[in-house]
């Protein structure tokens, strides 16, 4: 997949791995995109730095507008984890994160990565409809159930998070993209 297209703004937007010297300006992004959690810098820094290849930002105008964090669990080699998506308003409303997701699976890193995983609560729209489209996209099969609840997990401040799974065959995934 080419690393620069232009978006419909006609402003080049960029897709790359992250760097450690990227962590302020994802943990800042973060903070814009309620309703996401806000992690410490430090927790972005890491991210940036360490997991790399399984994370991504999109730029636009030298300004970071979209952030993926994933990971792919040690017990887990098939399965892609994604913690958290982040697209700026500026940036919205032009398919960017699906295009993020497709770009990072596409990377080496994600060679015989056969499962996507995410935890979503109940009300949060934008994150649903990115993962439904990217399963179709796949050709995958969607499934969710309660992961961590609101009164196991949060102590009941905090919505419980259904863990979603996407199964799909890479290869054809890899075709299609």
């Amino acid at each position: 997949m080419k690393d620069m297209i232009e978006d419909p703004k006609s402003q080049t937007l960029t897709f790359r791995k992250p760097v450690a010297e990227d962590g302020e300006a994802v943990w800042a992004l973060v903070r814009r995109c309620k309703p996401l959690d806000e992690n410490s810098i430090y927790c972005n820094l890491l991210q940036c730095d360490h997991f790399a290849d399984t994370c991504i930002v999109a730029e636009q105008g030298g300004e970071i507008v979209g952030w993926i964090s994933g990971y792919i669990p040690p017990a887990e080699p098939d399965t892609l984890f994604v913690w958290q998506v982040a697209v700026g308003e500026e940036a919205r409303g032009q398919g960017l994160g699906g295009r993020m997701l497709s770009r990072l699976m596409a990377r080496d890193a994600c060679e015989g990565v056969t499962r996507m995983k995410t935890t979503i609560t109940r009300d949060n729209a934008a994150s649903w409809g990115l993962f439904k489209g990217f399963a179709k996209r796949a050709g995958g099969d969607l499934s969710s159930e309660p992961h961590f609840t609101r009164d196991d997990h949060f102590g009941n401040r905090q919505a419980t998070e259904h863990m979603v799974t996407i199964e799909f065959d890479a290869a054809a995934f890899a075709q299609a993209a």
